[in-house]
C-alpha cells in the first residue's frame, strides 16, 4: 500500500527494506511419555509459525547506500513549498536573489526566497523594462516610455517640509522614483552609452536622442538636428537597430541608426563640449566600446581600433600613404563637409567668390542655390517644378595648377594673404526668373542662400591630415 514520506532535504534518497520475520503462533505440544502405554496419548500438534512485515526507510545521501559510495549533497532543507510554481513573465518587475561574496565563498545567487518580499514593480504604463544600470547606490531603470531611479540598500523618508532624507535600510531595492519627462528607451537598449555622469540613449517612439545627467533628461536631438532625427528614427522600425557607444578618445557619443539593408544606415557623433552634432561617418558598427583611452567598434567577427594610422596592405613594398577614413579594411573615402551660406537672408544675392582658411588640398565640388519656381516660358528641370543656379567645380590649389606659355595659372583656388581664394564660375543651363546671363563665361550664382560642398582632393599630401578652420564668401546685392 502507498505511504506518504516527508522529505527532509533535497537531493536525498530513501532506501526501503521489507523484512519477513517468522514468529510462533499457538501452543507447541509434544507427545507425552506415559507410564501406561495402553492409554490413548494426548493430541499432538506440530509447531506453527507466521511472518510479520517490518518495513523501514532510510534517508540517505549515497545513491546505493554503501560505505564510501557515490554521494550527493543534501542541499537546502525544504521548509517552504511553493504551491503555485507556474512560470510567470512580469515585464515591469524586478527580483533579486541571495548574496554573492567572493571573499568568503558565499554564493546564494541561485536562491530566491518565497518567504521574503524580493520583488519590486514599476508603473506598467511605462511599458516593459529594457535596461538596468547601477550607479553608486542607485539603480537606473529604463522602460519603454519611462526612466526611473531605485534606491539600493537604502530608503528615503521625508521631512515636514517635503525634503527627502536618505537612510540606511534592510531593503535591497528601495523606493522607486521616476525622472521628470515622458521619455524612455523604447525597445532599443543597444543605444545606451555612459561616460561619467552622462548617460545617452534613444527614444525611437518620440524621435528623440536623450542625455541623462545630474540635471535630469535633456533632448540633445534638438541641437540643430530635429528634422534629421524625426525622419531617420521614424523609419527604423522593429527590424532595425540603433547602436550607441561612447568614444573616449574624442569624448563623443557615437550612434548608428541602422535600418533594414546593409547600406541603409547613418553613423554620427555628438560632442558634449559644444553641445552639438559634429560629424557623420562611413562605417556601420555592430557594437562599440572604449578601453584604455582607445575606441573600438566591431563589424561581424572583427574588432577595429579607430584613430590608428594604417597603410595600404598591398604591393609595392615601398612606404604607402596612410589610409584616412578607412574602416574594417575597406577602401578609403574622402573627408567632406556640407554647409550653407545665408547672409542677409531676405535679399537675393549674387555670390561672386569663395575662400577658406586651412590646409592645402581642399576643393569645392558644388555650390547650389536655393530652388526657385520655374517660369512657363523657360525650360525647367526634369521634375518640371524648380530650377537652381549652380557653379563649376573649384579645383584645389595644387590640382588646379596649369602652365601656359611658361606662365603658371590657377584654375581653382589661389593663395592670397595666407588664404585660399577662388572665383565662382556659373554652370547653369536653365536661367532663373530675372536672370540675364548664365553659363561658364559668367561669374557668380544668384540665390537667397547657397549650399556648399567642400572635400579633400585625391592627390595633395596624400595620407596626411588636412585642417579646415573657416569658409567664407563675397556677394553683391
Amino acid at each position: 500500500m502507498s505511504i506518504t514520506l516527508e522529505v527532509g532535504y533535497f537531493n536525498s534518497f530513501y532506501l526501503k527494506r521489507i523484512a519477513d520475520i517468522p514468529v510462533p503462533v499457538g501452543p507447541v505440544l509434544s507427545e507425552p511419555i506415559l507410564p501406561d502405554t495402553t492409554v490413548t496419548p494426548y493430541p499432538w500438534v506440530a509447531p506453527s509459525t507466521s511472518t510479520v512485515e517490518e518495513d523501514w526507510y532510510i534517508e540517505e545521501s549515497r545513491i546505493r547506500g554503501g560505505y564510501n559510495n557515490t554521494s550527493t549533497d543534501l542541499g537546502v532543507k525544504a521548509y517552504i513549498v511553493e504551491d503555485n510554481d507556474a512560470q510567470q513573465r512580469r515585464t515591469n518587475s524586478l527580483i533579486y536573489s541571495g548574496i554573492f561574496n567572493s571573499r568568503t565563498g558565499i554564493n546564494q545567487s541561485n536562491q530566491f526566497s518565497v518567504a521574503e518580499e524580493i520583488t519590486r514593480s514599476v508603473d506598467p504604463i511605462g511599458g516593459s523594462i529594457q535596461k538596468l544600470y547601477a550607479e553608486d547606490t542607485n539603480l537606473i531603470i529604463f522602460q519603454e516610455d519611462k526612466v526611473n531611479r531605485a534606491l539600493i540598500d537604502k530608503d528615503a523618508i521625508y521631512s515636514a517640509e517635503g525634503n527627502a532624507i536618505t537612510t540606511t535600510a534592510n531593503l535591497v531595492i528601495g523606493q522607486i522614483v521616476a525622472y521628470a519627462g515622458e521619455y524612455g528607451i523604447s525597445t532599443n537598449p543597444e543605444s545606451f552609452a555612459v561616460y561619467g555622469y552622462q548617460k545617452y540613449f534613444v527614444d525611437r517612439n518620440r524621435n528623440a536622442v536623450l542625455r541623462l545627467s545630474i540635471d535630469g533628461i535633456t533632448e540633445i536631438s534638438n541641437y540643430g538636428m530635429i528634422d534629421f532625427f524625426r525622419d531617420k528614427l521614424s523609419s527604423v522600425g522593429p527590424t532595425g537597430s540603433i547602436i550607441g557607444a561612447y568614444d573616449i578618445y574624442n569624448k563623443n557619443y557615437v550612434m548608428s541608426i541602422q535600418r533594414l539593408g546593409d547600406a541603409n544606415y547613418d553613423t554620427l557623433s555628438f560632442d558634449e563640449s559644444i553641445n552639438g552634432w559634429v560629424s557623420f561617418y562611413d562605417y556601420k558598427p555592430k557594437t562599440g566600446f572604449s578601453s584604455q583611452g582607445k575606441f573600438f567598434t566591431t563589424n561581424g567577427t572583427s574588432v577595429w581600433e579607430h584613430y590608428v594610422e594604417r597603410t595600404k596592405p598591398i604591393p609595392p613594398a615601398t612606404p604607402q600613404p596612410v589610409l584616412r577614413n578607412s574602416f574594417y579594411n575597406a577602401a578609403s573615402t574622402d573627408s567632406e563637409l556640407k554647409f550653407i551660406f545665408n547672409p542677409d537672408p531676405t535679399r537675393v544675392k549674387t555670390f561672386n567668390t569663395v575662400n577658406y582658411e586651412g590646409s592645402n588640398g581642399w576643393e569645392i565640388t558644388s555650390l547650389i542655390s536655393d530652388q526657385t519656381g520655374a517660369q512657363p516660358a523657360i525650360p525647367v528641370d526634369p521634375d518640371g517644378l524648380f530650377v537652381e543656379d549652380t557653379s563649376q567645380r573649384i579645383w584645389s590649389y595644387d590640382e588646379g595648377l596649369y602652365v601656359e606659355g611658361g606662365i603658371p595659372y590657377r584654375a581653382g583656388f589661389d593663395r592670397k594673404q595666407n588664404r585660399y581664394v577662388a572665383a565662382i564660375k556659373n554652370s547653369s543651363t536653365i536661367p532663373i526668373a530675372g536672370q540675364v546671363l548664365i553659363g561658364p563665361d559668367n561669374t557668380g550664382i544668384k540665390a537667397y542662400y547657397t549650399t556648399v560642398t567642400i572635400k579633400t582632393d585625391a592627390t595633395t599630401f596624400l595620407g596626411q591630415p588636412k585642417q579646415l578652420f573657416a569658409v567664407g564668401a563675397t556677394y553683391g546685392r
